[in-house]
């Protein structure tokens, strides 16, 4: 199922989200400027490599900087070919907004910063010893997904199911689609562990962290409520 809109209304222009999304489509056009050599070297740089902090010296044997923790964040910015930055930037593009309306844009960029962080720190712990950089804003957009779950449950999604390669449109429930999206990260990622395989190019483990950081995380950078001042002073009976 592809979501195609969402159908709760914002009451503030989201500019956040779009400056996310411009930046994200800024930096991969610049990547695919780059020759195929130094755009392998700036993923192995700006890219997410858990041997890089889990085995010190590998790191130093191949050439990586020794206590840089810059790719956690440069990460977020990185994607590896059209359909991921297009598929990314389309799901922060309809869940994005709404969730920064509720924080505003300042707590939302540090809540998106903060579950693309906790994503990669969960990568690592899930593959240790893996050399392959992870890119991708996928594990912040997860955490974005995991606020809009809890906000907007009963919001309807408007999706796409192709049939024979006949486009199928209908509603979904928030609720049950982005919980089904969520149960088959961790199951696939569950499937991984018990058959001692990584889940090539997907970072399943990091979209899972990313949510779990989100769904409990998320309240704490909701805006505060307004302070409702009664019209009239109570009089003393």
């Amino acid at each position: 199922m592809i979501p195609i809109r969402d159908t709760i209304p914002t009451r503030h222009v989201p500019w956040m989200t779009w400056s996310l999304i411009a930046i994200n489509v800024f930096v991969f056009f610049t990547e695919v400027t780059l020759p195929p050599g130094d755009l392998q070297q700036v993923t192995y740089l700006f890219g997410l490599v858990p041997a890089r902090y889990t085995q010190p010296g590998w790191a130093a044997e191949v050439g990586f900087p020794l206590h840089t923790y810059w790719p956690f964040l440069t990460t977020m910015f990185l994607h590896g070919g059209w359909l991921h930055i297009i598929g990314n930037m389309w799901v922060l593009w309809i869940f994005g907004d709404n969730v920064e309306d509720r924080m505003g844009p300042f707590r939302y960029l540090i809540f998106y910063l903060g579950c693309g962080i906790a994503a990669g720190l969960i990568h690592i712990a899930s593959n240790p010893t893996s050399t392959v950089p992870a890119v991708g804003a996928s594990g912040a957009i997860a955490g974005v997904m995991a606020a809009y779950l809890a906000l907007y449950p009963r919001a309807q999604i408007l999706t796409v199911f192709p049939i024979f390669f006949w486009p199928v449109f209908f509603h979904v429930p928030a609720f049950l689609y982005l919980g089904f999206w969520f149960l088959m990260q961790f199951f696939t990622g569950t499937l991984a562990i018990a058959s001692h395989r990584e889940i090539t190019g997907i970072a399943v483990w990091a979209h899972v962290g990313g949510f779990a950081f989100g769904l409990m995380t998320f309240w704490v950078f909701l805006r505060p409520k307004p302070r409702v001042t009664p019209a009239f002073p109570a009089f003393p009976e």
